[in-house]
Protein backbone atom coordinates (compact mmCIF):
# COMPACT_ATOMS: atom_id res chain seq x y z
CA UNK A 1 0.00 0.00 0.00
CA UNK A 2 3.12 2.36 1.12
CA UNK A 3 6.18 2.29 1.37
CA UNK A 4 7.88 0.41 4.72
CA UNK A 5 8.28 4.23 6.60
CA UNK A 6 4.58 4.58 6.20
CA UNK A 7 3.87 1.35 8.06
CA UNK A 8 3.58 2.63 11.53
CA UNK A 9 0.84 5.26 10.60
CA UNK A 10 -1.29 2.69 8.41
CA UNK A 11 -3.52 0.03 9.85
CA UNK A 12 -4.67 -3.34 8.74
CA UNK A 13 -7.63 -5.16 9.35
CA UNK A 14 -7.48 -8.89 9.89
CA UNK A 15 -10.70 -10.93 10.36
CA UNK A 16 -10.43 -14.63 11.38
CA UNK A 17 -7.78 -13.73 13.84
CA UNK A 18 -7.68 -16.67 16.06
CA UNK A 19 -7.45 -18.86 12.90
CA UNK A 20 -3.98 -20.61 11.52
CA UNK A 21 -3.75 -18.24 8.71
CA UNK A 22 -5.03 -14.67 10.61
CA UNK A 23 -3.00 -15.48 13.48
CA UNK A 24 0.35 -15.44 11.77
CA UNK A 25 -1.00 -13.25 9.74
CA UNK A 26 -1.17 -10.61 12.65
CA UNK A 27 1.84 -11.95 13.81
CA UNK A 28 3.59 -10.63 10.29
CA UNK A 29 1.94 -7.51 9.98
CA UNK A 30 2.94 -6.33 13.30
CA UNK A 31 6.60 -7.75 12.58
CA UNK A 32 6.74 -5.22 9.58
CA UNK A 33 5.64 -2.11 11.63
CA UNK A 34 1.77 -1.86 11.04
CA UNK A 35 -1.11 -0.86 13.34
CA UNK A 36 -3.37 -4.32 12.93
CA UNK A 37 -7.07 -4.18 14.37
CA UNK A 38 -7.54 -8.15 14.76
CA UNK A 39 -11.18 -9.11 14.74
CA UNK A 40 -13.09 -12.10 16.43
CA UNK A 41 -16.04 -13.51 17.65
CA UNK A 42 -14.86 -14.97 20.38
CA UNK A 43 -12.70 -12.42 22.98
CA UNK A 44 -11.52 -15.13 25.18
CA UNK A 45 -9.98 -16.96 22.27
CA UNK A 46 -8.47 -14.10 21.32
CA UNK A 47 -6.60 -13.88 23.99
CA UNK A 48 -5.82 -17.25 23.91
CA UNK A 49 -4.11 -16.77 20.47
CA UNK A 50 -2.67 -13.85 20.45
CA UNK A 51 -1.54 -13.98 23.35
CA UNK A 52 2.44 -13.20 22.43
CA UNK A 53 0.96 -10.30 21.44
CA UNK A 54 -0.33 -8.99 24.65
CA UNK A 55 0.26 -5.57 25.41
CA UNK A 56 1.79 -4.75 22.03
CA UNK A 57 0.67 -0.97 21.30
CA UNK A 58 0.39 -1.56 17.58
CA UNK A 59 -2.79 -3.89 18.32
CA UNK A 60 -6.26 -3.52 18.56
CA UNK A 61 -9.11 -6.54 19.26
CA UNK A 62 -12.17 -5.95 17.91
CA UNK A 63 -15.40 -8.20 18.48
CA UNK A 64 -17.37 -8.64 15.43
CA UNK A 65 -19.57 -11.24 13.73
CA UNK A 66 -19.68 -11.28 9.84
CA UNK A 67 -23.70 -12.57 10.15
CA UNK A 68 -24.42 -9.09 11.90
CA UNK A 69 -24.77 -6.34 9.69
CA UNK A 70 -22.77 -3.42 10.71
CA UNK A 71 -20.65 -5.23 12.71
CA UNK A 72 -16.91 -4.92 11.42
CA UNK A 73 -17.93 -1.14 11.32
CA UNK A 74 -15.61 0.02 14.05
CA UNK A 75 -12.90 -2.42 13.09
CA UNK A 76 -12.20 -1.58 9.88
CA UNK A 77 -12.52 2.64 10.70
CA UNK A 78 -9.22 3.60 9.70
CA UNK A 79 -7.50 0.88 8.08
CA UNK A 80 -6.00 1.12 4.47
CA UNK A 81 -6.25 -2.53 4.37
CA UNK A 82 -8.48 -5.23 5.14
CA UNK A 83 -7.61 -8.92 5.06
CA UNK A 84 -10.75 -11.29 4.90
CA UNK A 85 -9.52 -14.96 6.32
CA UNK A 86 -11.83 -15.98 8.26
CA UNK A 87 -13.91 -18.84 6.89
CA UNK A 88 -16.38 -21.61 7.85
CA UNK A 89 -14.31 -24.92 7.84
CA UNK A 90 -17.31 -27.41 7.10
CA UNK A 91 -15.65 -30.31 5.89
CA UNK A 92 -16.86 -33.56 7.85
CA UNK A 93 -20.59 -33.09 6.32
CA UNK A 94 -21.99 -36.49 5.35
CA UNK A 95 -23.98 -36.53 1.42
CA UNK A 96 -26.36 -39.30 2.45
CA UNK A 97 -27.54 -37.02 5.58
CA UNK A 98 -27.77 -33.36 4.24
CA UNK A 99 -30.41 -32.21 1.88
CA UNK A 100 -28.96 -29.11 -0.62
CA UNK A 101 -31.94 -26.68 0.35
CA UNK A 102 -30.17 -27.12 4.48
CA UNK A 103 -26.40 -26.63 2.89
CA UNK A 104 -27.66 -23.28 1.09
CA UNK A 105 -29.48 -21.75 3.98
CA UNK A 106 -27.59 -23.23 6.95
CA UNK A 107 -23.49 -22.50 5.08
CA UNK A 108 -23.74 -21.36 1.79
CA UNK A 109 -26.19 -18.38 2.53
CA UNK A 110 -24.45 -17.16 5.50
CA UNK A 111 -21.06 -17.25 4.16
CA UNK A 112 -21.69 -14.94 1.30
CA UNK A 113 -23.66 -12.75 3.71
CA UNK A 114 -21.11 -12.41 6.13
CA UNK A 115 -18.44 -11.13 2.88
CA UNK A 116 -20.99 -8.50 1.69
CA UNK A 117 -21.29 -7.65 5.84
CA UNK A 118 -17.75 -6.79 5.70
CA UNK A 119 -17.54 -5.25 2.31
CA UNK A 120 -20.21 -3.15 2.78
CA UNK A 121 -18.31 -1.77 5.91
CA UNK A 122 -15.09 -1.36 3.76
CA UNK A 123 -17.22 0.44 1.50
CA UNK A 124 -18.75 2.87 4.23
CA UNK A 125 -15.58 3.75 6.05
CA UNK A 126 -14.18 5.34 2.95
CA UNK A 127 -10.61 4.70 3.85
CA UNK A 128 -10.05 1.56 2.97
CA UNK A 129 -7.63 1.05 -0.43
CA UNK A 130 -7.55 -2.50 -0.73
CA UNK A 131 -9.32 -6.07 0.38
CA UNK A 132 -7.34 -9.30 0.35
CA UNK A 133 -9.88 -11.92 0.34
CA UNK A 134 -8.43 -15.60 1.50
CA UNK A 135 -10.16 -18.24 -0.93
CA UNK A 136 -8.80 -21.71 -1.37
CA UNK A 137 -7.38 -24.00 -3.97
CA UNK A 138 -10.81 -26.28 -3.51
CA UNK A 139 -12.31 -23.13 -5.91
CA UNK A 140 -9.02 -24.69 -8.91
CA UNK A 141 -9.20 -28.25 -10.74
CA UNK A 142 -6.80 -29.79 -12.96
CA UNK A 143 -9.30 -31.82 -15.31
CA UNK A 144 -11.12 -29.79 -18.53
CA UNK A 145 -14.40 -30.20 -19.01
CA UNK A 146 -14.02 -34.09 -20.47
CA UNK A 147 -12.09 -35.01 -17.91
CA UNK A 148 -8.58 -34.82 -19.04
CA UNK A 149 -5.86 -33.87 -17.25
CA UNK A 150 -4.37 -30.06 -17.40
CA UNK A 151 -0.58 -30.30 -18.09
CA UNK A 152 -0.64 -26.71 -16.11
CA UNK A 153 -3.39 -24.66 -13.93
CA UNK A 154 -3.69 -21.53 -13.12
CA UNK A 155 -6.34 -19.07 -11.92
CA UNK A 156 -8.61 -19.82 -14.96
CA UNK A 157 -8.90 -23.48 -14.13
CA UNK A 158 -11.99 -22.96 -11.66
CA UNK A 159 -14.04 -25.90 -10.01
CA UNK A 160 -17.31 -26.09 -12.09
CA UNK A 161 -20.24 -25.56 -8.84
CA UNK A 162 -22.61 -27.88 -11.03
CA UNK A 163 -19.93 -30.56 -10.69
CA UNK A 164 -19.49 -30.43 -7.01
CA UNK A 165 -23.37 -30.18 -6.02
CA UNK A 166 -23.48 -33.65 -8.39
CA UNK A 167 -20.24 -35.47 -6.86
CA UNK A 168 -20.60 -34.12 -3.92
CA UNK A 169 -16.57 -35.43 -2.81
CA UNK A 170 -15.34 -35.60 0.62
CA UNK A 171 -15.19 -31.86 2.15
CA UNK A 172 -17.69 -30.43 -0.90
CA UNK A 173 -19.76 -28.41 1.40
CA UNK A 174 -16.19 -26.10 1.83
CA UNK A 175 -15.68 -26.36 -1.47
CA UNK A 176 -18.87 -24.57 -2.61
CA UNK A 177 -18.92 -22.05 0.33
CA UNK A 178 -15.72 -20.88 -1.22
CA UNK A 179 -16.70 -20.95 -4.64
CA UNK A 180 -20.00 -19.18 -4.32
CA UNK A 181 -18.41 -16.97 -1.60
CA UNK A 182 -15.06 -15.84 -4.11
CA UNK A 183 -17.93 -15.19 -6.84
CA UNK A 184 -20.32 -12.79 -5.30
CA UNK A 185 -16.92 -11.11 -3.11
CA UNK A 186 -15.75 -9.92 -6.70
CA UNK A 187 -19.80 -9.52 -7.78
CA UNK A 188 -20.17 -7.19 -4.68
CA UNK A 189 -16.61 -5.25 -4.84
CA UNK A 190 -17.55 -4.33 -8.35
CA UNK A 191 -20.40 -2.78 -7.66
CA UNK A 192 -19.50 -0.87 -4.52
CA UNK A 193 -16.03 0.01 -6.58
CA UNK A 194 -13.34 -1.54 -4.17
CA UNK A 195 -10.35 -3.09 -5.14
CA UNK A 196 -10.64 -6.64 -4.34
CA UNK A 197 -7.86 -9.37 -4.89
CA UNK A 198 -7.89 -12.70 -4.32
CA UNK A 199 -5.15 -15.24 -3.03
CA UNK A 200 -5.53 -18.77 -3.07
CA UNK A 201 -3.89 -20.81 -1.33
CA UNK A 202 -3.04 -24.83 -1.33
CA UNK A 203 -2.38 -27.21 2.24
CA UNK A 204 -0.67 -24.72 4.60
CA UNK A 205 1.57 -25.99 6.56
CA UNK A 206 4.52 -25.33 9.37
CA UNK A 207 4.39 -23.99 12.57
CA UNK A 208 0.95 -22.66 14.40
CA UNK A 209 0.34 -20.39 16.72
CA UNK A 210 -3.14 -21.94 17.69
CA UNK A 211 -3.89 -23.94 20.32
CA UNK A 212 -5.23 -26.82 17.98
CA UNK A 213 -3.69 -28.55 15.30
CA UNK A 214 -4.92 -26.30 12.11
CA UNK A 215 -7.25 -27.95 10.08
CA UNK A 216 -4.84 -28.30 7.10
CA UNK A 217 -1.94 -29.63 8.79
CA UNK A 218 -4.53 -32.64 10.50
CA UNK A 219 -5.39 -33.00 6.52
CA UNK A 220 -1.71 -32.97 5.37
CA UNK A 221 -0.38 -35.61 8.30
CA UNK A 222 -3.11 -37.92 7.95
CA UNK A 223 -0.58 -40.18 5.48
CA UNK A 224 1.65 -40.96 9.35
CA UNK A 225 -1.61 -40.78 11.47
CA UNK A 226 -2.57 -43.97 9.76
CA UNK A 227 -6.10 -42.91 9.34
CA UNK A 228 -6.65 -43.23 13.48
CA UNK A 229 -7.27 -40.27 16.14
CA UNK A 230 -3.80 -40.28 16.70
CA UNK A 231 -4.10 -36.31 16.65
CA UNK A 232 -7.00 -36.43 18.83
CA UNK A 233 -9.22 -34.71 16.00
CA UNK A 234 -10.80 -36.15 13.47
CA UNK A 235 -8.76 -37.88 11.13
CA UNK A 236 -8.83 -36.16 7.64
CA UNK A 237 -7.83 -38.94 5.51
CA UNK A 238 -10.45 -38.53 2.87
CA UNK A 239 -9.78 -34.84 2.52
CA UNK A 240 -6.28 -35.42 1.37
CA UNK A 241 -7.59 -38.12 -0.98
CA UNK A 242 -10.38 -36.17 -2.63
CA UNK A 243 -7.32 -33.04 -2.92
CA UNK A 244 -5.32 -35.22 -4.91
CA UNK A 245 -8.45 -36.90 -6.94
CA UNK A 246 -9.16 -33.13 -7.96
CA UNK A 247 -6.14 -32.37 -8.45
CA UNK A 248 -3.88 -35.12 -9.14
CA UNK A 249 -0.94 -34.27 -6.49
CA UNK A 250 -0.83 -32.52 -3.04
CA UNK A 251 0.21 -28.70 -3.54
CA UNK A 252 1.70 -26.79 -0.44
CA UNK A 253 3.01 -23.70 0.96
CA UNK A 254 4.42 -22.48 4.56
CA UNK A 255 2.60 -20.49 6.80
CA UNK A 256 5.36 -17.85 6.52
CA UNK A 257 4.69 -17.54 2.91
CA UNK A 258 1.10 -17.48 2.53
CA UNK A 259 1.30 -14.64 4.88
CA UNK A 260 4.13 -12.91 3.22
CA UNK A 261 2.18 -13.13 -0.11
CA UNK A 262 -1.17 -11.41 1.30
CA UNK A 263 0.86 -8.59 2.51
CA UNK A 264 2.87 -8.40 -1.32
CA UNK A 265 -0.54 -8.35 -2.52
CA UNK A 266 -1.68 -5.56 -0.22
CA UNK A 267 1.80 -3.35 -0.69
CA UNK A 268 1.45 -4.15 -4.65
CA UNK A 269 -0.18 -1.59 -6.56
CA UNK A 270 0.13 -3.93 -9.86
CA UNK A 271 -2.12 -6.94 -7.86
CA UNK A 272 -5.63 -7.40 -9.50
CA UNK A 273 -7.73 -10.62 -9.48
CA UNK A 274 -7.11 -13.43 -8.31
CA UNK A 275 -3.49 -15.21 -7.28
CA UNK A 276 -2.24 -18.97 -6.74
CA UNK A 277 0.06 -19.40 -3.72
CA UNK A 278 1.60 -22.56 -4.24
CA UNK A 279 5.52 -23.10 -3.07
CA UNK A 280 5.47 -26.88 -4.62
CA UNK A 281 3.53 -30.09 -6.40
CA UNK A 282 4.08 -33.17 -5.06
CA UNK A 283 3.10 -36.94 -5.66
CA UNK A 284 1.06 -38.38 -2.54
CA UNK A 285 3.75 -40.96 -2.95
CA UNK A 286 6.58 -38.52 -2.60
CA UNK A 287 4.23 -36.43 0.10
CA UNK A 288 4.01 -40.33 2.19
CA UNK A 289 7.88 -40.67 1.67
CA UNK A 290 9.25 -37.73 3.07
CA UNK A 291 6.69 -38.44 6.01
CA UNK A 292 7.75 -41.22 7.20
CA UNK A 293 11.58 -39.73 6.57
CA UNK A 294 11.00 -36.83 8.80
CA UNK A 295 8.79 -38.52 11.10
CA UNK A 296 10.58 -41.43 12.77
CA UNK A 297 8.42 -43.00 15.04
CA UNK A 298 6.11 -44.30 12.15
CA UNK A 299 7.04 -47.46 10.40
CA UNK A 300 8.08 -46.27 6.99
CA UNK A 301 7.86 -49.62 4.63
CA UNK A 302 4.04 -49.36 5.37
CA UNK A 303 3.33 -45.96 4.76
CA UNK A 304 5.19 -45.78 1.23
CA UNK A 305 3.47 -48.93 0.03
CA UNK A 306 0.21 -47.55 0.81
CA UNK A 307 0.93 -45.33 -2.32
CA UNK A 308 2.21 -46.16 -5.77
CA UNK A 309 4.95 -43.89 -7.39
CA UNK A 310 2.58 -41.77 -9.70
CA UNK A 311 3.93 -39.11 -11.98
CA UNK A 312 1.94 -35.78 -10.84
CA UNK A 313 -0.54 -35.05 -14.15
CA UNK A 314 -0.35 -31.92 -13.45
CA UNK A 315 1.82 -28.73 -11.92
CA UNK A 316 -0.28 -25.58 -9.62
CA UNK A 317 1.35 -22.77 -11.35
CA UNK A 318 2.25 -19.90 -9.41
CA UNK A 319 3.27 -17.60 -12.10
CA UNK A 320 1.03 -15.13 -11.75
CA UNK A 321 2.54 -14.21 -8.28
CA UNK A 322 6.00 -14.62 -8.94
CA UNK A 323 5.78 -12.27 -11.97
CA UNK A 324 4.85 -9.61 -9.71
CA UNK A 325 8.22 -10.51 -7.75
CA UNK A 326 7.22 -12.29 -5.26
CA UNK A 327 9.43 -15.15 -3.75
CA UNK A 328 8.27 -18.06 -1.99
CA UNK A 329 11.05 -19.05 1.01
CA UNK A 330 10.52 -22.65 1.76
CA UNK A 331 10.02 -25.57 -0.27
CA UNK A 332 8.32 -28.77 -0.09
CA UNK A 333 11.22 -30.78 2.55
CA UNK A 334 11.34 -27.63 4.72
CA UNK A 335 7.55 -27.23 4.82
CA UNK A 336 6.80 -31.02 5.89
CA UNK A 337 9.83 -30.78 8.01
CA UNK A 338 8.90 -27.93 10.56
CA UNK A 339 5.01 -29.17 10.50
CA UNK A 340 6.37 -32.79 12.12
CA UNK A 341 8.86 -30.28 14.29
CA UNK A 342 5.89 -28.59 15.45
CA UNK A 343 3.52 -30.77 15.95
CA UNK A 344 6.09 -33.08 18.00
CA UNK A 345 7.27 -30.51 20.27
CA UNK A 346 3.39 -29.85 21.22
CA UNK A 347 2.99 -33.50 21.63
CA UNK A 348 0.03 -34.11 19.49
CA UNK A 349 1.79 -36.35 16.79
CA UNK A 350 1.86 -39.91 18.72
CA UNK A 351 4.20 -43.06 17.44
CA UNK A 352 1.70 -45.37 15.37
Amino acid sequence: MGSSNDHLREAMCVTGSTGYIGSWLVHSLLQKGYLVHATMRDIDKARQVLSNFEGNSQLKIFKADLNEEGSFDEAVKGCVGVFHVAASMELSTDANQIIEESVKSRILEPAVRGTTNLLQSCSKAGCVKRVIFTSSISTITAKNDLGEWIAEVDESCVTPADLIWRKKPSGWVYVLSKLVTDEKAFQFAKEKGIDLVSIIPPTVAGPFLTPDVPTSIQVLLSPITGGADRLALMPKKKILDAVNARLGSISLVHIEDICNAHIFLMEKVAAEGRYICSASTCAMSQLAEILSLEYSSCCHKRIVEDYYCEKIPSIICSKRLTSLGFKFRYGLTDIIKQTVISCSERKVLKPL
